[in-house]
């Protein structure tokens, strides 16, 4: 049964519009690639809450063109996610403007940049708290109403620094490592219902944060766009272009469809061959 309670059948049946029915959390995702896999989801159907730090008046010009165009709804909430307390009030925000969530995408993130003797405690603490913390109080807090509906779509948005180490960025590449095991368990733990967990690792995304340091190459350097991508990318993705925003939350959308069912605890690499470089 769907969370509207029609059958999953007639879900599937409505014209590009797969995910029709279902509510989902996104924390994070008030710009960036956040806002790109809303807007993916949003186009499929689903209904949204969209999450950040902003006030709501500043953050509702940027779905609300969007929530016109998909014919979906979605709202915000402001939520303080390094604290327990904050993620449980975004939660039961969503679940009673929304009625339950569906899909949860853990996306939300801090970023700090030191060598580790210079890398501030406080920093430290903020990216457990954010970047790990929040998911896996989000995924606690949600599981039971997914497990009672028999459906459910849990992402966690880790990195290719989940899968492979960079200086100067330790407690963004420790967070996201450890995004991987807690993926693995979530989705072992619910093997027995239509619950599936997995991460989802992009590579470099053309982002507004990237965007600005592309600038800041352009004006160092001065070269041009393209050749300051390049640059950007290189060591990265060895084809020297972004990873696509939308390719992401494609496969996001995807991931939440029937056909995927027998797909859980999977980790998805998005980053135009760095892997494999």
């Amino acid at each position: 049964m769907t969370a509207a309670g029609e059958p999953e059948a007639m879900v599937a049946s409505v014209s590009g519009r797969p995910l029709s029915g279902r509510r989902a959390l996104l924390t994070g995702s008030v710009g960036g690639l956040g806002l790109a896999m809303a807007g993916e989801l949003a186009r499929a159907g689903c209904d949204l809450m969209l999450n950040g730090i902003d006030p709501s008046a500043d953050v509702e010009p940027r779905y609300r063109e969007l929530a016109e165009e998909a014919g979906v709804r979605i709202v915000y909430q402001q939520a303080d996610l390094s604290r327990e307390s904050g993620v449980r009030r975004l939660v039961d925000a969503a679940t009673a403007e929304l009625g339950g969530i569906d899909i949860l995408v853990n996306n939300a993130v801090v970023r700090h940049f030191a060598p580790i003797v210079d890398f501030p405690a406080e920093q430290w603490d903020a990216a457990l708290a954010v970047n790990l913390s929040a998911a896996f109080h989000a995924i606690r807090l949600t599981l039971p109403g997914m497990r009672e509906r028999n459906f459910g779509r849990i992402f966690n948005i880790t990195s290719v620094y989940g899968l492979r180490g960079t200086p100067d960025r330790v407690g963004y590449v420790t967070t996201k490592s450890a995004l991987l095991g807690l993926t693995r368990s979530v989705a072992l733990e619910n093997l027995d219902c239509d619950v599936t967990c997995h991460s989802i690792c992009p590579g470099s995304v053309l982002t507004p944060g990237t965007d600005e340091r592309v600038v800041e190459i352009m004006d160092n350097e001065r070269i041009d766009r393209a050749a300051a991508e390049r640059a950007f990318l290189a060591g990265k993705q060895p084809g020297g272009q972004f990873v696509s925003p939308e390719s992401v939350g494609t496969l996001l959308v995807f991931l939440c469809g029937p056909i995927a069912r027998d797909m859980t605890g999977a980790l998805l690499p998005v980053e135009a061959g760095w892997l494999a470089s």
